[in-house]
């Protein structure tokens, strides 16, 4: 097992390829009318600049040597992530379980089930009872909104399996959702998580105010639809089978933002906002989950061209039948672990404001997703 030492010295969040310093992402160049509501950019800089040394130590996998310690100049902590993980993944499914019981017609409940309960990382949820502690917010708070972005992502996947999409047969080491259950039931199995997802935060929420409830689920819903997930998931296929000349590093980060990222984002916001956090420490969580975001994404782009079928749990090689540009196309593997090591640094960067011991769950889960292999 490995062990990875970063050393840096933070610097405001920007997302440009140490090897490619002229290139400036820019999300919103495809939106000729940009809506303030839409989220900023992650090449925007601003924030507090931090300038003094920090360092950060961590296994690369789930094993029970896996702990974390974050040290800056003025304090040292040691976090168990896998314990962390166990205990936070029984309370996530459990809820999960709960939230989908079986009742007549039992089929498009069986068919929520199977993807929703087929086992996951579940590193949105996490992230979104995270925050909430972060913000010193209880669990309790954020888990009907960590239980909804588990759905919208379930959904996304039933969603991109299908024929008319990535047309895959695989998913989590099983079958995927239509292929057990059919076309049809599938795509409603994926309307009613989705629909499902809000009914749960708004029902299922205690002890959070109102106010914080609405603008919670304003943020998910921005997160999966014509402003999020969907318009990435539109320009995702309309840029199947361009060239690396026509689909420029502009135009992948804006999927990836879009398709990948929103979910984590609104994860960690929505987080935040269940545990009572300010508007400076929700927009500084922003920050940091934008940069996570795109980090799981370019992750992603390379495991999908280095590991097997087996070891994804899902058919790999898809990025190159569908002739995808990705990441490792566009820059090569190298240079894309080289980003993705800049974006894991620039999301330490946005915790460093956040006491150590409560930061310390956000910072693992960064660096999980950094070094995951599947």
């Amino acid at each position: 097992m490995g062990s990875v030492k970063l050393v840096t010295r933070a610097s405001p969040c920007s997302v440009i390829n140490p090897h490619y310093p002229e290139i400036r992402f820019k999300s919103q160049i495809f939106n000729p009318n940009p809506n303030p509501l839409l989220r900023v950019p992650i090449s925007l800089k601003g924030g507090k600049t931090i300038t003094k040394p920090f360092s950060f130590t961590v296994s690369s996998s789930l094993t029970n040597q896996n702990t974390v310690t974050v040290e800056d100049a003025e304090k040292k902590t040691t976090f168990n992530f896998k314990a962390y993980v166990l205990e936070k993944g029984d309370i996530i499914n459990k809820a999960l379980d709960a939230a989908i019981p079986l009742k007549e017609p039992v089929t498009i409940q069986e068919a929520m089930r199977y993807s929703l309960l087929a086992g996951g990382k579940r590193v949105r949820p996490m992230l979104c009872i995270a925050a909430c502690e972060l913000v010193s917010g209880r669990h309790e708070m954020a888990i009907p909104a960590a239980c909804a972005v588990e759905m919208f992502h379930t959904m996304s996947l039933i969603h991109d399996d299908l024929p008319c999409m990535d047309n895959d047969d695989l998913r989590r080491g099983k079958p995927t959702n239509h292929k057990v259950f059919g076309e049809d039931v599938a795509i409603l199995a994926g309307d009613a998580l989705l629909s499902l997802a809000f009914e749960h935060v708004a029902a299922a929420t205690k002890e959070v105010s109102p106010e914080r409830v609405v603008r919670a689920i304003m943020e998910l819903a921005k997160s999966v639809g014509s402003e999020g997930l969907v318009v990435g998931q539109v320009m995702d296929i309309h840029s199947e089978g361009l060239s690396i000349s026509e689909v420029k590093l502009e135009r992948l980060e804006f999927i990836h933002i879009h398709k990948t990222s929103v979910l984590l984002e609104a994860a960690v916001v929505a987080g935040a906002i269940m545990g009572g956090g300010t508007d400076e420490e929700i927009e500084r969580l922003r920050k940091y989950a934008r940069c996570i975001g795109l980090l799981f994404q370019v992750v992603d782009d390379i495991l999908d061209i280095t590991k097997s079928s087996q070891e994804l749990g899902k058919t790999a090689g898809k990025d190159l039948v569908t002739d995808k540009v990705t990441y490792p196309k566009l820059l090569g593997i190298q240079e894309s672990k080289d980003f993705a090591a800049k974006l894991m640094r620039d999301a330490h960067e946005h915790l460093s404001a956040f006491d150590l011991d409560k930061a310390a769950p956000l910072y693992a889960l960064a660096n999980y997703i950094a070094y995951r292999e599947n």
